[in-house]
């Protein structure tokens, strides 16, 4: 259960760091409104889950779950750079959230 809150807090992680661009600084205040709830929620569930699994684990898987959402994101959705070696770093931070995940305890 811990893991799925994991899993969910690093969506919403994505979805808040759009959010932020969305909201253009916090001057539109519909997204401004859904960035700061996604925010509070990916926090809490981050809170919850920590308190089964280990800190260091849990914090590096979501924002490693993040960051990847937010990068492939926003080549989906604000045509940013797409290039191997960018492709090949988010490969690598997956590498390492699959490892911490298979090797905590």
């Amino acid at each position: 259960m811990a893991w799925a809150l994991v899993i969910l807090a690093g969506i919403l992680e994505s979805g808040w760091a759009l959010g932020l661009k969305a909201s253009h600084g916090f001057t539109r205040p519909l997204p401004s409104l859904l960035t700061v709830i996604g925010m509070a929620a990916s926090f809490w569930l981050l809170a919850k889950a920590m308190q089964t699994l280990p800190v260091g684990t849990t914090y590096a898987v979501w924002t490693g779950m993040g960051t990847i959402g937010t990068v492939l994101l926003g080549i989906v959705l604000f045509q940013d750079a797409v290039n191997a070696p960018r492709l090949l770093c988010l490969g690598l931070i997956l590498a390492g959230i699959i490892g911490l995940k298979v090797f905590s305890p």
